[in-house]
């Protein structure tokens, strides 16, 4: 209410019209050595140790920004879809069925300002960078801006998630496929963990457990000559479907040959680990030469 014994407020000054743009500049870079995307889960996935860091910029006093956020378990990071230069106003999420969705009920990346928010693991605050846990990004992400979370304000866990909660129902359930190996296979994928350090075995599986029907945001496709495959990020993985069970038949590089030795292209992800699984596997057997990029 309006008190009658105090003067009138002086009018508010006029405001200046919002700018069609604005800028913003990344105040350091996220280092988590995931070079591809099927590396970078859709969520965090805390249930395995992982540790990654956040470089700042040595420039801006960031220094002195971090002052007093070690007492802090977690952190929001606001960072970029660097590698999305366009957006799309319905998408295909990679969980659940195979339905567009608008872009504002889901987590895309496909956004028309391309802003993501990742709730981290604060391990450690060092001089000019973060320690933190699991997260959803590829090495070299730009960060925006930290927040410190506040479970008090942060956390709602009784909130509705619209058409999640059914996907979430649906994921509670057993998976409704079994998935095997083939000799081949599984002589392919141990010798990319033992010899490069490569292993996306697990992820290969759990993606083909829930559904291996063709999904483009799952990256699940059947190819011209019938046979299905899978991408998992540089590899692709080739799969039959038996009734409910999945039979992974062949593992291959994401990239024929001709592009892993063109000095045109460089800095394809596990480069060298393709080269030198094709020269075990020559592209003719396995089947490489057929995907195209």
């Amino acid at each position: 209410m309006l008190n009658p014994h105090e003067p009138p407020s002086p009018p508010d000054e006029p405001t200046a019209p919002a700018p069609a743009e604005l800028t913003l500049r990344p105040i350091g870079f996220v280092r988590t050595g995931k070079r591809v995307k099927f590396a970078a889960r859709h969520q965090p996935e805390e249930t395995q140790a992982e540790t990654n860091l956040v470089e700042l910029l040595p420039s801006r006093d960031l220094e002195l920004a971090l002052r007093d956020l070690a007492g802090f378990s977690r952190v929001w990071l606001i960072w970029w879809f660097h590698r999305n230069p366009s957006w799309r106003p319905l998408v295909l999420p990679p969980r659940g069925p195979a339905q567009r969705r608008g872009v504002f009920a889901t987590r895309s990346p496909h956004r028309p300002n391309p802003i993501g928010l990742t709730p981290v693991q604060l391990l450690e605050v060092r001089r000019n960078s973060l320690v933190i846990g699991p997260c959803d990004l590829v090495d070299g992400t730009p960060i925006f801006d930290l927040k410190p979370y506040i479970p008090a304000y942060d956390a709602f866990p009784d909130a509705a998630a619209g058409w999640l909660d059914d996907v979430d129902a649906a994921l509670a359930a057993p998976p409704a496929f079994t998935v095997g190996l083939d000799p081949l296979a599984a002589e392919q994928l141990a010798w990319l963990r033992t010899t490069c350090g490569i292993d996306f075995l697990d992820r290969l599986t759990d993606l083909l457990a829930r559904d291996p029907t063709p999904h483009r945001a799952r990256r699940i496709r059947r190819r011209q000559s019938g046979a299905l495959e899978i991408g998992c990020g540089a590899w692709r993985a080739q799969f039959a479907v038996e009734g409910s069970h999945v039979r992974v038949t062949l593992i291959e590089p994401a990239y024929p040959q001709r592009f892993l030795v063109d000095p045109a292209r460089p800095g394809i992800p596990d480069g060298a680990a393709q080269l030198a699984f094709l020269e075990r596997w020559p592209e003719r057997e396995s089947g490489a030469a057929e995907t195209t990029h």
